[in-house]
């Protein structure tokens, strides 16, 4: 499983955040602009972060951040 690092998280987790703020209000540009820069600011940094190791799966990535953010592990 491809182990994401903190920084990547904490910008997934920022657009979880901007996703959530955009959406519970009526859509406008302005207020998903947020969003939509947030999500293309982790998508970017999702990219560099799997180039940095060989046979690193960029969607086995993408979804080990989402799974710690939307999903994460109980405190043992």
């Amino acid at each position: 499983m491809a182990k994401p690092s903190d920084e990547l998280i904490e910008l997934c987790r920022a657009a979880v955040e901007a996703e959530r703020v955009a959406t519970s209000e009526p859509y406008t540009q302005e207020g998903w602009a947020v969003w939509m820069e947030a999500a293309k600011t982790f998508q970017a940094a999702v990219t560099v972060e799997a180039g940095q190791e060989p046979k690193q799966s960029r969607l086995g990535l993408e979804q080990a951040a989402k799974k710690a953010v939307l999903h994460p592990e109980p405190d043992a």
